[in-house]
């Protein structure tokens, strides 16, 4: 494996940028951008072997996609009484599509995406407490679309209208800890993406180098909705519950930005 300094990292990417469109090193893989530019850099995963120095990882992504980049996945407390499957699974789930078919008559769903922004139309929605340092899932009956009316009777059956309780949520030190592991140092390459007779190309035509973690910008994206909290469970099996970014927003996650390639 190579070893590399920021500065000459710099110059291979301003190298590899200049290539112009090069193709799919790992042909049939969906991560293909980010293995094909560890091979050119002849790294291993993700992590940058920048010697004394802290911990750098290299993100890539396609420029101007829609997908949302998961940063990292944790369950809301109270975690002893497995929030997801045991409160909201069975009190505001929903019969799966697939019930009777691929599972059981009576496989039940939780799967929701929510934000800070607006109320899903499920009437849940994110909301950031800097009073007590916590970020907690709320819902509210009446945001509920009309398409979920007859799931809605369900609801008021099972655990009434009012607000979630306990609320599931997550402490601002734990977050923050969680976030700062996950979200080291990085170099953040964006490519253009083209398929030709079948093959796929990349162009790294944007760099930006990214650096220390800053919690605060991570609460503004909570509230402003470009940070998603995706809840995917099902009877029997919980998939995990993921924090979520748009794409554009990666940079102001960061205290530094410094742009390498435009």
């Amino acid at each position: 494996m190579k070893l590399y300094t920021k500065e000459n990292l710099i110059k291979e990417f301003q190298r590899i940028a200049k290539q112009g469109w090069i193709e799919n090193a790992r042909k049939g893989n969906a991560g293909g951008i980010g293995n094909t530019l560890e091979d050119l850099l002849g790294i291993d995963e993700n992590n940058l072997p920048i010697p004394n120095a802290a911990e750098w990882e290299l993100k890539t992504q396609r420029l101007n996609t829609t997908a949302l980049t998961t940063l990292f996945h944790t369950e809301p407390s109270p975690r002893a009484i497995k929030f997801v499957p045991q409160v909201l699974l069975l009190n505001y789930g929903w019969k799966h599509q697939q019930a009777g078919a691929k599972y059981a008559e009576d496989e039940m769903s939780f799967r929701q995406t929510i934000h800070g922004n607006a109320y899903s139309d499920r009437g849940f929605i994110v909301k950031v407490d800097r009073a007590n340092k916590k970020v907690l899932i709320s819902f509210n009956y009446k945001m509920v679309s009309v398409s979920h009316k007859a799931w809605l009777k369900e609801v008021k059956k099972r655990i009434g209208f009012g607000e979630l309780n306990p609320q599931p949520y997550w402490g601002f030190d734990d977050l923050a800890n969680k976030a700062g592991t996950k979200l080291l140092n990085c170099f953040y390459v964006q490519a253009e993406v083209k398929k030709e007779e079948g093959k796929e190309f990349y162009h790294y035509s944007k760099v930006m180098m990214l650096q220390k973690f800053n919690f605060i910008g991570f609460l503004n994206e909570l509230e402003n909705g470009n940070i998603l909290i995706d809840f995917d469970a099902r009877t029997g099996h919980n998939h995990g519950t993921k924090f979520r970014l748009k794409q554009r927003c990666f940079p102001n996650l960061y205290e530094k930005t410094s742009i390498i390639i435009e």
